[in-house]
């Protein structure tokens, strides 16, 4: 379970989070749905332990991340792409990434075969594409078997066939009894995969609920977004 509860975060005179707080459950996949700087990054970021909170607080199983003993193997997380050197391989890169952690080596081939890279395991990062390097941080994520996911904009980059990929390998991992919290400012990529709405604008929770709760009343998944959020088409 993710338990967001009532974070604020300023930066000077400007409030980046106003009381944001939702639950991502297990068994359940859950999108954090907003425009780009509404604050679903800023969120995630105090999530993970890598920006504090002015007040409130962010748990996995009630406990901070920077709790766990074994992060990797709790919490699978992706801010902002792989997070690879470019001059690494992906193989080198996961290799690290599991030693720190106390992951088996045999993990790398699984996890490679499991994203689709096997073939590019020794291919420098700096050649790959954007949603190569999408698919190497979901690698990375994977490694430690972890009960809860993380990931912010995982289809940024995909092409179609690689937004379906994405959204089964969700989709199992939530029906195998995972958490799994994925944020996107584009709410008809996710909705497919979705259990569970969480939608924000401005810094400031606007709506939650299921699919069908949060877009009751719209001619649309996109119409709903574009309301709720105060966008345009």
């Amino acid at each position: 379970m993710i338990t967001i509860d009532q974070v604020v975060k300023r930066r000077r005179s400007r409030t980046i989070l106003d009381h944001v707080g939702f639950e991502a459950r297990p068994g359940r996949v859950t999108a954090f749905l907003g425009p780009n700087g509404a604050g679903k990054s800023s969120t995630l970021r105090i999530l993970l332990g890598l920006d504090h909170a002015d007040s409130g607080t962010a748990l996995f199983d009630g406990r901070p991340y920077r709790s766990l003993s074994d992060p990797l193997r709790t919490v699978g997380s992706m801010l902002e792409g792989s997070g690879a050197h470019r001059s690494r391989t992906a193989r080198n890169h996961l290799a690290w990434v599991a030693r720190s952690n106390g992951i088996p080596q045999r993990r790398i081939d699984e996890v490679l075969d499991e994203v689709g890279l096997t073939k590019d395991g020794k291919v420098r990062v700096a050649k790959y594409s954007l949603g190569m390097g999408q698919r190497l941080g979901i690698a990375a994520a994977l490694l430690g078997e972890p009960e809860a996911l993380v990931l912010d904009e995982p289809v940024n980059g995909l092409d179609p066939e690689g937004i379906r990929w994405i959204r089964g390998l969700l989709r199992g991992l939530a029906d195998a009894g995972g958490t799994v919290l994925l944020s996107s400012h584009l709410m008809t990529e996710v909705a497919d995969v979705a259990d569970d709405l969480v939608v924000i604008a401005g810094g400031r929770i606007v709506t939650t609920g299921t699919v069908t709760d949060v877009t009751a009343g719209y001619g649309d998944l996109e119409e709903a977004f574009f309301a709720l959020t105060g966008g345009t088409r």
